[in-house]
């Protein structure tokens, strides 16, 4: 059976997932590739022959799609990592430390891992250290370091890096942080993300002074004043040198402007994300993959899959129009084995994130094809009708993966982070059902973490270019330019599935039905509504751009972020033209792809 429907799908498998070892191919069809993969996560488990048939018919017409990595690699004889994306261990201020962190950056990155890194321990340009004496050059400096890294991997023919950057907001150095990509040719391979307080939004709100600090110990001389914070990298809070004192809300200014300038940084809550970490009790978080959905601890790793809503819509568009929710909870259920299976098959680029991955047993089951099923369903994504389904979709979803967790324990035994008392405190497992909870209680559960939406680029492209993650359709017909393995680009027609199934069914091309909206049709709030629809049934986190048209008053670009914070958002991420951006995109010698799951990187 030829399940390709689109050129581009095509062209997708066989240069990143159909495996090829040296001149021989090894996946005749698409099928085959499926079965590799069904049968090399099923040696994990007992019943293999049960649970590989389960995990191909799973796999099977695109119904459930892994992480690009994990179809790439799983079953293959090439020792990779089947994880997309890390974020690496705490920077420590001092070179020995520094060039460690970066050798490790660039083992990750060699082998296909995208990284984040958090850049808030190093001390502020222009300061003295305790002991030595010598002047810092200040983290945006050291940044430099690893960008430059990343593009000499590049030049040598690894994989495309990607990779993040986060900076608290109280960082003496976050001004110079926040206007660094002004310069098109500044991090061309970091996305960044400030490090957003709950303190400093109510000192935005309040019109106070904001203060700028960093930790005494690791400064010179004596301090007139000081405040207890708890840094990045450490679990207690540490008296800190107030270093000077700016208005919050000229700050903030600075950000929304750099950000409606250049599309960067990005706003993490970091406050909220750690608030809601399932694992409050022995993590602090202060960095996410390079894409956001998965906010991590040191040496931590982002396992994910995503349940193809599209191929769950039943009658597509007519009155009977609804979804197959038991077919989505057992996708879902199959999914979470799959993933946690993926744990003890993967090899890992560091020992350190061994220990952390298997520790935890993170995994991220999302969803993609949202904006597909809803168009198919006759729901306008700009909808209370979308938002309320949607969000039925997604608790369906934690339901199943938490079921399926819980069950996961009693056979293989919990995860090895697992305190009863403190996992059933946490913010997200105290809004479970209690039937739920009540399981955790007697049988534990198997991985952390479970719910993530990713962007899901590649693999939605594969599966015939159904709508990515939660994103609206982008456009219903377009052109999308690939780089091939030659090194040339190639341009292919998309036609959004949705739009295909219509005319199939003798529907009017000329004559849409009002469910059948584009990105560039909706408005900014629009995009923040669907996603804190589903914000409270996602452990993890969503990845998410609001798309912004180039003449949106500043004023209403700025309210979107405080929206996103009022709408219990873990951040906020937009996009809107502007100069920097397009001459980083024009530019023909470096295309700026610059996340994990970009089309550039998945896979290879």
């Amino acid at each position: 059976m030829d399940y390709f429907e689109a050129e581009i799908s095509r062209f997708i498998w066989e240069t990143k997932y159909r495996y090829r070892n040296g001149d021989q191919v090894r996946d005749s069809t698409l099928e085959d590739s499926w079965r590799r993969l069904a049968r090399a996560l099923a040696r994990v488990d007992t019943q293999r022959g049960h649970w590989a048939l389960r995990f191909f018919r799973n796999l099977e017409d695109f119904r459930f799609l892994p992480g690009g990595r994990i179809l790439a690699g799983a079953g293959t004889e090439h020792r990779v990592t089947l994880f997309n994306c890390f974020v690496m261990g705490t920077v420590e201020d001092s070179m020995e430390a520094i060039f460690e962190r970066l050798k490790e950056s660039a083992l990750t990155m060699q082998q296909g891992g995208g990284i984040g890194c958090d850049f808030s321990t190093l001390r502020p340009a222009g300061s003295r250290a305790h002991h030595t004496g010598t002047i810092a050059s200040g983290p945006v400096s050291f940044m430099r370091i690893w960008d430059a890294t990343c593009a000499t991997l590049l030049s040598t023919g690894s994989r495309r890096g990607a990779m993040m950057a986060t900076l608290r907001c109280d960082h003496p150095d976050i001004e110079r942080f926040v206007d660094a990509k002004r310069d098109p040719r500044e991090l061309r391979h970091f996305n960044l993300s400030v490090l957003v307080s709950d303190d400093f939004m109510a000192a935005v709100d309040q019109d106070r002074e904001w203060p700028l600090v960093f930790p005494e110990q690791m400064l010179e001389g004596d301090s007139a004043e000081q405040l207890l914070r708890t840094w990045s990298g450490e679990s207690k809070p540490l008296p800190c040198r107030v270093i000077r004192r700016i208005r919050a809300r000229d700050l903030w200014q600075k950000i929304m402007r750099a950000t409606y300038d250049c599309a960067e940084p990005g706003v993490l809550f970091i406050d909220r994300i750690n608030d809601h970490n399932n694992l409050y009790y022995r993590e602090q978080i202060s960095a996410t993959n390079p894409c956001g959905e998965i906010p991590l601890p040191p040496y931590g790793a982002c396992n994910l899959g995503s349940v193809n809503l599209m191929r769950f819509v039943i009658a597509p568009f007519t009155e009977r129009a609804d979804l197959d929710w038991f077919g989505i909870e057992e996708c879902a259920a199959v999914g979470v084995r799959m993933l946690d299976n993926v744990i003890d098959l993967s090899h890992y680029p560091l020992p350190l994130q061994k220990k952390q991955a298997r520790g935890s047993r993170r995994v991220g089951i999302g969803i993609t094809g949202l904006a597909d099923a809803l168009i198919a369903l006759g729901l306008h994504y700009d909808s209370d009708a979308a938002r309320a389904l949607a969000a039925r979709v997604m608790a369906s979803v934690r339901d199943s993966a938490y079921r399926t967790s819980i069950d996961l324990a009693a056979e293989k035994g919990p995860f090895p982070f697992f305190e009863r008392k403190k996992y059933l405190a946490g913010a997200d497992v105290c809004a479970l059902p209690e039937k739920l909870r009540k399981g955790i209680a007697n049988k534990g559960i198997r991985n952390s973490h479970l719910i993530a939406i990713a962007p899901t680029g590649t693999i939605s492209l594969l599966a015939n270019g159904v709508s990515s993650g939660v994103e609206p359709v982008f456009d219903f017909h377009h052109r999308r330019r690939v780089l091939s393995e030659q090194g040339d680009y190639r341009e292919f027609e998309i036609v959004d599935p949705v739009w295909k199934l219509w005319c199939e069914r003798g529907g009017d091309p000329e004559r849409l039905p009002r469910a059948f909206v584009s990105a560039r049709q909706l408005s900014p709030r629009a995009h923040l509504r669907m996603e804190a629809a589903l914000q409270p049934c996602v452990d993890n986190a969503i990845s998410k751009t609001v798309n912004v048209p180039a003449d949106y008053p500043f004023a209403d670009f700025e309210s979107l972020y405080r929206e996103a914070f009022n709408l219990g958002l873990k951040g906020c991420t937009t996009f809107r033209p502007n100069a920097v951006t397009e001459a980083i995109l024009s530019s023909a010698d470096e295309p700026a792809v610059r996340h994990c799951c970009g089309i550039e990187r998945e896979g290879e």
